[in-house]
């Protein structure tokens, strides 16, 4: 929503201050000048990133229309989710979650929590750390730094359309001055005309540079930034498993490994004590009944 009302907030001032300065709108309207400086854009971006990048683009830029990915209750869901988790292995020892990672669509743990159920990337990363538990025989410090490059590795797979749409915005004022070039060209071959049409020529070409300008900080460039900040608070999905992992492979008891993970949450996103608490103990009394 913040995008939208952003987005119109610039259209509102930039073109309510020029009409209020006396300028016509329709002086702005130059299709050609557009066709250049969005076209060369779009052919650029298309030349400079492969395919899956393109679509992760488009597909995340609808997305922001929606806000975050992930909710207060998503995080309470997750931690839950652990907590079941680390119950089961305390209980059956870590070969317990054995059945349960090699088919979490049928293992009653994970089909619990049927959103995050659906989150195919995110079960798979739970997943797989599990299986470095269960077959790995491994120390908590080992196993921090697998975890830590495979974060790493989520986080700028997750940020590269963000980066590619930035790069689109900061070619946006080149292809701008690209444009208002070939104005001035326009213009000198039209030098022994009619003087209107030479300063129909002239506005032209600087609106080339204003377009160029304008898409570059007012729209792509906060629109890449938006992108960039939703992707880093999705990414926190992942912190909290990783915290909570290591916490119960060090020997913290359940509760307070899913406390440990709970706080590497935002403090916008991050669930009260007694939310959970109060949500883990209504689980524990339907499972009980």
């Amino acid at each position: 929503m913040l995008v939208l009302v952003g987005t119109l907030i610039v259209v509102g001032c930039v073109l309510g201050g020029y009409v209020m300065s006396h300028g016509q709108l329709l002086a702005l309207w130059q299709p050609y000048e557009l066709l250049i400086i969005f076209g060369g854009a779009i052919g650029a971006f298309l030349t400079a990133n492969p395919s899956k990048v393109v679509k992760a683009a488009l597909h995340e830029t609808l997305a922001l229309v929606k806000g975050p990915k992930y909710r207060k209750q998503d995080y309470v869901d997750l931690l839950s989710l652990l907590y079941d988790i680390f119950g089961v292995m305390r209980k059956e020892g870590v070969l317990g979650m054995e059945p349960h990672i090699e088919d979490p669509q049928s293992s009653p743990v994970f089909s619990a929590y049927p959103r995050l159920l659906g989150e195919q990337h995110l079960v798979e990363f739970i997943t797989d750390c599990l299986r470095l538990v269960v077959g790995g025989n491994m120390e908590a410090h080992e196993l921090e730094a697998l975890l830590d490059a495979e974060v790493e590795n989520h986080h700028m797979e997750a940020e590269a359309p963000a980066q590619a749409v930035a790069k689109m915005a900061d070619a946006l004022p080149g292809f701008g001055i690209v444009a208002a070039v070939l104005g001035i060209v326009t213009t000198m071959s039209n030098l022994g005309g009619d003087t209107t049409r030479i300063g129909e020529h002239i506005a032209g070409a600087l609106v080339g540079t204003f377009l160029g300008i304008l898409l570059c900080y007012g729209f792509i460039g906060p629109l890449a930034a938006a992108m960039e900040s939703r992707v880093r608070e999705d990414g926190k999905a992942y912190e909290c498993v990783k915290v909570a992992l290591l916490a119960n492979l060090r020997g913290y008891n359940p509760k307070v490994s899913v406390e440990f993970a709970r706080k590497a949450l935002s403090a916008h996103a991050r669930p009260n004590f007694q939310d959970l608490e109060d949500h883990l103990k209504g689980a524990r009394a339907g499972a009980g009944a």
